[in-house]
C-alpha cells in the first residue's frame, strides 16, 4: 500500500461531511508495519454508507467499487478522517466518494491525503431485491 511519491499537506475539504475518523492499531499492520489495505478498505465503506443512510431510509448493499486510490501508506498511530459526498442519485442507487487524510502520530493539524474512492450503495427490501429510494428534500 505504500506509493513512491512524496507526501503533500493539503486542507481538509469544505464541501464534504466529516462521517468517520479512527486511529489504526498495530493488530491492523501487514509484515512491513503498514496498516493493511483491507482494512482500509472495510472503514472507507462504512464511512461511505453514512450520507445514503439518509436517502434509503432503510437498508442498502454495497454494489460496487468503483474506483479506489491508496496515495500513501496509513501508518499505525495516524489519525484518521474519513470525509464524504453523494456524486449521484438514481432510482435505486446512489453514488458516493469518500477521501481519507491522515494527520501522522506527532504531527496533528497537519494532513495528507492517503486514500480516494468511488463507491455505489443500493437501496434493498427485506428480501434483499432493489427498491426505488424515497423522494425527499435534504
Amino acid at each position: 500500500m505504500s506509493t513512491n511519491s512524496s507526501p503533500v499537506l493539503v486542507q481538509l475539504p469544505s464541501d464534504e461531511e466529516l462521517v468517520l475518523k479512527v486511529i489504526p492499531m498495530p493488530g491492523d499492520c501487514n509484515a512491513n508495519g503498514d496498516i493493511f489495505g483491507g482494512w482500509v478498505m472495510a472503514q472507507v465503506d462504512l464511512a461511505g454508507s453514512v450520507v445514503p443512510a439518509r436517502y434509503t431510509q432503510g437498508r442498502m448493499a454495497t454494489v460496487a467499487v468503483n474506483e479506489f486510490v491508496f496515495k500513501q501508506p496509513v501508518r499505525v498511530g495516524d489519525i484518521l478522517s474519513f470525509f464524504s459526498k453523494v456524486s449521484r442519485i438514481g432510482r435505486t442507487s446512489i453514488t458516493v466518494k469518500v477521501e481519507v487524510y491522515a494527520e501522522r502520530f506527532g504531527s496533528q493539524g497537519q494532513y495528507i491525503k492517503v486514500t480516494e474512492a468511488s463507491l455505489t450503495y443500493v437501496a434493498i427490501d427485506d428480501k434483499g431485491q432493489p427498491r426505488e429510494i424515497p423522494k425527499r428534500d435534504l
